[in-house]
């Protein structure tokens, strides 16, 4: 399909710089496809939900990706950004990194300072292990396992989109903010943004309200900001992700299903990672791997019922996502219809609750 298909025109002021207070107060849109829109409040889920569906939530939490350091060549130095985006070994860590024309193989870089408070005085140091045809860097860094860790988190950055970080800086409460209140398996380096709207008090009301809550890992990776660069979607490669759905949760999401409940996916993430995990007959299987699943139109939905979701950049493969779940024309309607009523948008906007086509 034609990438412009997917494209709609966003004013730079729907862009959320900061998430709602409280997180359960952001707006709702209720997308039913040929059944119209309805305006509610994310809040509202406990009275839009039924006793017994089962909510899947997406526990990855997002570590300080973002470094900053300084690459030295004989006496010859120069500033970078690097965002880690997949661990590929106890010492090793694959990155964009801004400029990368500025690195070369076998180049050495010093991350942090002692100013940054680094754990180490003299910084974190790696060497330019491999240079990628995309421009994607594999450091080999001095420090491994554990350690290494607790040195990316003292002088690391939280990795905001770039759609927020052009705007303002990241500051002391996006360290907060950018991670789910459920967040626990260390590895993402973007927000399963969906989940950003619970909290605790919703949390407890969903459970005393009967609604099942399961948990699956998917790390998020940098390639979701990433602008889609081809023309026709046959053409697109997604960036591989890795996931977890246990062997319980597939179990008891196969429950619910036999049940009667819906399963519904909060955020693209887990529904991606569910999507990979089901078969043709819609069962789930235990999952554990990396998934570069991409949905667009004419995919037929095996596992999710429901899907609450943030909104999507234009020509995004995420706004592809939602379009095949609910309809491209439903979708580009309550698109229009969140613009002109003032709804925010992206990592830190409001949420939409969609209905599949099928349903209609």
């Amino acid at each position: 399909m034609r990438v412009d298909l997917f494209d709609f025109d966003l004013p730079e002021d729907r862009i959320a710089l900061r998430p709602a207070r409280p997180r359960d107060a952001a707006r709702m849109l209720l997308v039913k496809p040929g059944g119209g829109l309805e305006d509610r409040q994310v809040r509202d889920l406990v009275d839009l939900l039924r006793p017994g569906d089962a909510l899947v939530i997406n526990d990855t939490k997002v570590i300080a990706a973002e470094l900053h350091g300084e690459r030295y060549r004989g006496e010859n130095s120069a500033r970078i950004a690097a965002t880690l985006i997949e661990r590929v070994g106890q010492e090793r860590w694959r990155a964009l990194v801004r400029p990368a024309k500025r690195l070369a193989e076998g180049d050495r870089v010093r991350f942090g300072a002692a100013s940054e408070g680094a754990c180490l005085v003299a910084g974190l140091d790696a060497t330019v292990e491999e240079k990628g045809e995309a421009g994607e860097i594999l450091f080999r860094f001095d420090l491994s396992g554990a350690v290494l860790d607790e040195a990316i988190a003292a002088i690391g950055h939280v990795p905001l989109p770039p759609y927020i970080a052009g705007k303002r800086a990241e500051d002391e409460a996006d360290r907060r903010d950018y991670q789910t209140v459920y967040a626990k398996q260390e590895g993402a380096v973007a927000a399963p943004t969906a989940g950003l709207h619970f909290t605790d008090d919703l949390l407890a009301r969903l459970d005393a309200a009967g609604i099942d809550r399961h948990v699956v890992t998917l790390h998020v990776g940098a390639g979701t900001f990433l602008p889609m660069k081809a023309d026709d979607t046959a053409d697109h490669r997604m960036h591989a992700e890795w996931g977890l759905v246990s062997a319980a949760t597939a179990e008891a999401l196969n429950d619910v299903r036999r049940r009667g409940g819906r399963i519904v996916a909060v955020g693209t993430t887990s529904l991606r990672l569910l999507e990979s995990a089901a078969d043709a007959s819609g069962i789930i299987h235990p999952f554990t791997g990396d998934t570069a699943i991409f949905i667009t139109p004419g995919y037929r939905f095996r596992a999710v019922d429901l899907l609450m979701t943030n909104f999507h950049l234009p020509r995004s493969t995420l706004f592809m996502l939602v379009s095949a779940f609910s309809g491209r024309e439903t979708m580009l309607a309550a698109y229009r219809h969140a613009i002109d009523s003032g709804y925010r948008f992206y990592s830190y906007g409001d949420a939409s609750l969609l209905y599949p086509e099928t349903s209609a």
